[in-house]
C-alpha cells in the first residue's frame, strides 16, 4: 500500500472511532455521495488530496501536505442543527489532538475551520452540513509512495 492510501484508512478509523453513534461513510463503502442523511448524523470521509509536494534533492524527500476532506449532515430534530454539526466536529478535534502523529504514519496531524452551508430538505426533513479537513503532513522518499 502506498503511504497515501494507508493515511486516508487511518483518518477513516479515526473518525468512525470519534463519532461512534453517528454514521460513518468512506469511499470504499461504495457512497461518491450519500442520496440523503442516514437516520443518524452522518459524516463521509472522501478521498484525500496531496497538495504539491516540497522536494529535498539529497537525500530525495519528497514532504506531502494531505488534506482529506470530511463532510457532516444533521437532520432536525430536538436540537439545533449547528449544535450538532459542532459537536461532531468537536469530537473529530479532540480525536485528532489525541493522536497528532495518526499512530507513528505521519509527521503532524491537524484541522482546517469549520465551514457550515446549507443543505436541501429531503421530504419533511430540514438539513445542514458542514465540511472541514484533517490536514496530515508526511515525507516519502519515492513520489508513488
Amino acid at each position: 500500500m502506498s503511504v497515501r492510501h494507508d493515511v486516508d484508512r487511518a483518518v477513516l478509523a479515526l473518525v468512525r472511532r470519534a463519532l461512534q453513534g453517528h454514521a460513518v461513510i468512506g469511499l470504499e463503502d461504495g457512497a461518491e455521495r450519500p442520496r440523503r442523511t442516514h437516520e443518524l448524523e452522518t459524516a463521509t470521509v472522501r478521498d484525500g488530496e496531496l497538495d504539491e509536494p516540497d522536494v529535498d534533492l539529497s537525500p530525495p524527500t519528497w514532504h506531502w501536505t494531505h488534506r482529506v476532506p470530511i463532510e457532516l449532515r444533521a437532520f432536525k430534530q430536538t436540537r439545533s442543527l449547528r449544535t450538532v454539526l459542532d459537536e461532531m466536529a468537536g469530537k473529530v478535534g479532540a480525536a485528532v489532538a489525541a493522536d497528532r502523529f495518526l499512530g507513528g504514519l505521519v509527521s503532524f496531524l491537524d484541522v482546517s475551520g469549520l465551514d457550515v452551508e446549507p443543505l436541501s430538505s429531503f421530504g419533511s426533513r430540514t438539513e445542514l452540513g458542514a465540511s472541514f479537513d484533517i490536514i496530515a503532513t508526511y515525507s516519502t522518499i519515492t513520489p508513488l509512495n
